[in-house]
């Protein structure tokens, strides 16, 4: 029968974790972008006492790791609980071992998967097939969904089908054009579920399990004698599957309406030309062959559901025989093979049959990249020529393999009563949280369906959001962004000479600026070709200032809430008095968490959106303006003659057609010479971005000279310069400079100089600057630009000499003099990780090589096209790469291995010829043998003795020449999150440490897992309530640096800016001066931990959280231990314990808690507090020790 439609607004994610949900008994977790929010969700249902179909919450652990999470999973499913696992990408393939168990153990477990990219010449977190086929030996059987109303149908399936077969299964779906498409979906009953359930194979599985009661051996090691007949036993389990899948998938056909088979055929009953294909992409192409044969063509598709075992007997019943031509897709690219997966396995279905098709393949959408109509209809016409291109690809044009189909003219072939938007945000200014719940608003309170999917860059805020949204009367298979809208709005007004937003706008349309200027204003600055577009499409303008109205309401930057008010105001699809109570709803569930003054704020939002909206007539005219193309000069970067460096080179060709949303459109020829994934350093200085409402503006009159602004600056684009009279003077730009204060600065004028266009507005600056009457104060954007600001920071940041040699580089104030080579990233305003990362750069940059685990870091520090590590005016920076995620110490200390491996040789090239070269190059010689291991004397050195070597023609120079680059020592530099290092890097981290190698590791500790939302590392303090510890952890912080400690030989320190910036200088030049392994744990103030007093103030909640006792500050300097010093000496003072809970409260990831929970919160407070006063008390106990029978100077 069918179920009475129960329908919910919801995206992939939680559909799978819906359905899972109902099987679980227990999950082993650990987060990975995109599958992240399925053990969210987990988490949030158990922690609410949800129940499943047995009656009872989930059981949920997270591991260290995605490999600690599968073991966990096997030994669960050993001991008799029905175990269930979320992953993607990097996550499944660390699960592969234990899944080769699993399945050779015949357990039912299921793993879901967001099907994601895998790291290869670039990490990418977007969508495709690579890891689930590299996972597809592992016997698992394989269940592939297309949409979100698939998930939610056929996510059961896979448990089902397991716990009848013994065979685990891995449901797959598109990482993020599913797991984050949301649609509106029909919501399974559990009734359904628990009807189905196979109850007699849930009891033989427990009977089967691990138990003392019952006991067995498993898991031994078997010889050459019976391997090889035991995997054999195993095939009639596997024969099940395929009508056992079938079996459930009819019964889910039945309740549902919908018709599910392991493989499905849509289209022409006598299609001759069809493709084949699994995912997202199965939706796209449904329209497309309506759109086909609506025209006479004779189209159809065969979709995949059931990938393993890969069912001969089920896709004949479905496959037309009248099909002369077979296109094959595959999301995914296998290097050196015959063919992609699913095309091998078609080919191998018609092998040796009589009147076979003619089959070909070819790749597409890899990493998410959108695949249009047009792309599909190119598959088909493919398929007519005479020839059809076999291993082709589609949507990229291939001009240097040729692999590619031309695409033609875009088609619509969507519901043409399907309303599209498109809106275009800043990261972290709420718009896409507002689009998710406008979406929600819409399929929930409506008949209508909805859709929404959010394209991102991966800068952490700060970078463009668009909202793809669509409303209509018919369910939406558009599964691709939206080109032609019927409303456009823009929440950032610098987007309209950067992007193409309105082109598309269709007949109608309607487009919305955010913007602080009036009517007059808007038309003088609003482009040509944005008035042009309206017109055309005969369509209407609107401007708001939101900016305005977010700051007088107190929600500061944020204009999501205006924004989306106005937007229903406009967007006329329900009442907009109902849309303000249905919006007051959602904000009141996504807001509670943050407090109650915050809902009131957006409350405010609401109610006051709509009326700041102006309308600007649009005039008939501006049909046929001008639009002129914008200026460049003219660069043939590809002519052999061209002056052009390599990364200006980069930045025309690849760089800012990426930063102009136009990457989609570049050839593989672009990435000649960048095949390997390497790109230039530096490119994060031309992308001039402009995002900030109000930047910094220097006020000389008040100006102290202290440098502190520049030393907190997150991005590096508040810097002081000395200058001298000669570069003031050539400056195109007058500029005002003090007397410069200081020793040795005579004939020199300081200035603080600011580049607004980088800047992103945080404010930092301006909270740490301690002159009376603040020297730097915020100031609107325009400001700063009229007084051309921005020529002033070109010249003095490329032009004028960074004068680091004049004063001591160990001092705040002088370590500002030097250039930092890590500048305009993408991590978000405010940010308490990049500070950090700067001073090491302005200290030991031009020699430095970083080894970066995957988290914030890495994605800020290498995220294309923007680079920001950079040179120096000799050419020299940072040399910086990123492996994976687990691997980071290890690949640090292999690239330090490496380094001195080769110096060995120069070593041993020097001392075979100590006798035959002359006298002076014997002292060379000597001289670097005996200070190779100290930086500065080896750049002395080299730079006498590398001119010399080139004057001779003997063997040795050359030898010693080719390796000249390693003549310097290197400052080897380790970088990663508490989610590296407290969790997944551990082990590798500690063998690094326990090693004698010369490495310098940082963490960058903001107590969770930031980059992939906020999850609990064991970094995560008792109290504090993250994804995965809803109900706050019970469990206190592990203490890294009381482990490295224990070593002794490690130097270690525990620092925080805010609290005590001087200390962290000392504390970087000691450990990169330290003859062995040095780590330092840096507290960074995250944007997850929900500060109340904002981002601005991450300075001033570094000093509180080090005042108050949380974070104490400490340096363990093992040399001192050698002369009879305690090696552990403690830099903050005595705590005031009774600003704890001032500190505790002033953060959402704590007062969260005490809301929701006041009893359990103050429990858990008291136990945060005590471990934090423990923690003090021991410190100070091994600060008081007696050293000096250890002094070794004395023997």
């Amino acid at each position: 029968m069918i179920m009475a439609k129960k329908m919910q607004t919801m995206d992939g994610n939680q559909a799978a974790a819906y359905a899972s949900y109902a099987f679980t008994e227990v999950a082993g977790i650990y987060p990975i972008t995109p599958s992240s929010p399925m053990a969210e969700y987990t988490d949030e249902w158990a922690s609410r006492g949800m129940k499943n179909i047995f009656g009872v919450p989930v059981k949920l652990v997270e591991m260290q790791s995605e490999a600690g999470a599968a073991g966990s999973v096997h030994g669960s499913l050993q001991a008799g609980a029905l175990t269930t696992t979320y992953t993607a990408s990097q996550g499944l393939l660390l699960k592969i071992p234990n899944m080769y168990k699993i399945a050779g153990e015949l357990l039912p477990g299921v793993i879901h998967v967001s099907a994601r990219a895998l790291s290869a010449q670039a990490l990418s977190i977007f969508g495709d097939h690579q890891d689930i086929y590299a996972a597809r030996q592992t016997g698992f059987a394989m269940l592939a969904t297309n949409s979100v109303q698939e998930v939610m149908d056929l996510a059961g399936v896979a448990h089902l089908t397991a716990i009848k077969t013994r065979v685990p299964f891995m449901h797959f779906f598109d990482g993020f054009r599913t797991s984050h498409e949301i649609q509106k979906v029909e919501v399974m009953d559990y009734e359904v579920f628990k009807s189905l359930v196979d109850y007699e194979a849930i009891q033989a599985f427990r009977d089967r399990a691990l138990n003392p009661e019952h006991p067995v051996t498993r898991g031994t090691a078997q010889n050459d004698d019976i391997y090889f007949q035991a995997r054999e036993a195993q095939n009639k389990f596997y024969d099940a599957v395929p009508d056992v899948t079938a079996h459930y998938m009819a019964e889910i056909s039945k309740v549902t309406g919908r018709d599910y088979k392991p493989f499905n055929y849509y289209g022409a009953a006598d299609a001759e030309r069809i493709i084949v294909a699994m995912g997202s992409v199965c939706e796209a192409a449904e329209e497309v062959i309506d759109y086909l044969n609506a025209k006479g063509e004779k189209v159809g598709m065969v979709k995949v559901h059931l990938y393993r075992p890969f069912s001969e007997k089920y896709f004949f019943d479905v496959f037309p025989k009248s099909v002369k031509r077979i296109a094959v897709l595959d999301r995914t690219k296998e290097p050196g093979s015959l063919g992609e997966p699913l095309l091998l396995d078609v080919k191998s279905l018609f092998y040796g049959k009589e009147n076979a098709p003619l089959i070909v393949g070819g790749r597409y959408g890899l990493s998410s990249k959108d695949t249009t109509p047009a792309q599909i209809v190119a598959v088909f016409d493919n398929l007519k020529a005479e020839q059809p291109k076999d291993l082709f690809t589609v949507g990229i044009v291939d001009d240097v393999t040729f692999t590619s189909l031309e695409v033609g003219a875009p088609v619509v072939v969507s519901d043409p009563s399907t309303k599209a938007c498109l809106f275009y945000g800043l990261g972290a200014d709420g718009t896409v949280g507002a689009n998710k719940n406008s979406i929600k608003i819409i399929g929930d309170k409506t008949d209508l369906y909805a859709q929404g999917y959010f394209a991102y860059d991966s800068k952490k805020s700060g970078g463009v959001t668009r909202s793809h949204l669509r409303f209509g009367k018919n369910p939406i298979k558009s599964t691709y962004l939206v080109s032609t809208p019927n409303f456009v709005a823009c929440s950032v007004p610098a987007y309209l000479n950067q992007y193409d937003m309105t082109s598309g706008l269709r007949e109608g349309g309607k487009f919305l600026l955010n913007c602080v200027w009036d009517k007059e204003e808007a038309l003088q600055r609003i482009p040509n070709n944005v008035k042009r577009d309206i017109a055309r499409a005969n369509g209407k303008l609107y401007i708001i200032n939101a900016t305005k109205l977010a700051h007088d309401i107190g929600l500061g930057q944020r204009t999501n809430t205006i924004m989306q008010s106005a937007f229903f105001k406009l967007a006329e699809i329900i009442p907009f008095e109902d849309a303000q109570q249905y919006m007051k709803d959602y904000a009141k569930k996504s807001y509670a968490k943050k407090g109650d003054d915050i809902v009131q704020l957006n409350y405010q939002a609401i109610d006051i959106g709509a009326s700041g909206l102006v309308e600007i007539e649009v005039d008939p005219a501006w049909k046929d303006l001008k639009v002129e193309a914008k200026v460049e000069e003219a660069k043939d970067c590809s002519c052999s003659s061209c002056d052009c460096s390599a990364v200006e080179k980069f930045v025309e060709k690849i760089a800012k057609p990426v930063n102009a949303i136009k990457g989609y459109d570049l050839p593989v020829s672009a990435f000649n010479g960048y095949e390997d994934g390497t790109f230039e350093n530096g490119t994060s200085a031309f992308e001039k971005r402009g995002v900030a409402v109000d930047v910094p503006l220097w006020d000389s009159t008040k100006c102290i000279q202290c440098n502190q602004c520049s030393y907190v600056c997150p991005h590096a684009v508040i810097r002081p310069f000395l200058v001298s009279e000669e570069e003031k003077a050539a400056s195109p730009v007058a500029f005002d400079t003090l007397k410069a204060m200081g020793k040795g600065l005579d004939g020199l004028t300081y200035r603080i100089q600011v580049s607004p266009l980088d800047c992103v507005g945080c404010g930092s600056c301006v909270n740490v600057c301690p002159a009376p009457g603040k020297a730097i104060t915020m100031q609107p954007i325009a400001m700063s630009m009229d007084a051309e600001e921005d020529k002033k920071a070109d010249y003095l940041f490329n032009k004028v000499e960074y004068r680091s040699n004049l004063m001591s580089i160990d001092t705040v104030k002088g370590s500002q003099f030097a250039q930092p080579l890590f500048e305009f990233h993408g991590a978000c305003p405010g940010c308490g990780e990049t500070p950090y990362l700067k001073a090491i750069t302005q200290l030991f940059g031009d020699r430095m090589m970083v080894a970066n685990a995957t988290g914030c870091s890495s994605i800020y520090s290498g995220s294309a096209p923007a680079t920001p590590y950079t040179t120096n005016s000799c050419g020299e920076g940072p040399s910086w790469a990123s492996s994976l995620f687990e691997d980071n110490a290890e690949f640090g200390m292999g690239m330090h291995v490496a380094v001195e491996a080769l110096r060995d040789r120069i070593q041993t090239v020097m001392e075979a010829n100590l006798d035959t070269v002359s006298e002076e190059m014997a002292t060379l010689f000597k001289e670097w043998i005996a200070n190779r291991k100290y930086s500065a004397k080896t750049r002395e050195i080299r730079d006498i003795l590398v001119p010399m070597l080139e004057k001779t023609d003997a063997a040795y120079a050359k030898e010693i020449l080719e390796l000249k680059q390693y003549l310097v020592k290197k400052s080897q530099w380790i970088i990663g999150g508490d989610g590296w290092a407290y969790d997944i890097g551990y082990g590798g981290l500690d063998h690094v440490l326990a090693s004698s190698e010369d490495v310098n590791i940082i963490v960058l500790d903001t107590e969770v897992y930031s980059n992939t939302g906020g999850q609990a590392s064991k970094s995560t303090p008792t109290a504090a309530v993250a994804k995965f510890a809803a109900a706050g952890k019970s469990v206190k912080k592990k203490d890294l640096a009381a482990i490295a400690m224990s070593y002794g030989h490690i130097y270690v320190a525990q620092v925080s800016m805010g609290a005590n910036q001087q200390q962290y200088l000392k504390a970087i030049k000691e450990a990169e001066a330290h003859q062995g392994p040095s780590i330092i744990i840096a507290y960074a103030p995250c944007i997850n931990h929900g500060i109340k007093k904002g981002m601005s103030k991450s300075q001033t909640e570094m000093k509180l959280a080090t005042e108050c006792g949380y974070w104490p500050l400490f340096r363990y300097n093992p040399s001192l231990e050698a002369i009879g010093k305690n090696p552990l000496v403690i830099d903050s003072k005595e705590p005031k314990w009774e600003q704890y809970d001032e500190y505790l409260l002033g953060e959402t990831r704590y007062l969260t808690l005490s809301k929701s929970n006041p009893e359990h919160a103050k429990e858990l407070f008291a136990e945060n507090k005590f471990e934090a006063q423990r923690r003090w008390r021991q410190y100070k106990r091994l600060a008081a020790m007696d050293f000096s029978e250890e002094n070794r100077a004395a023997e």
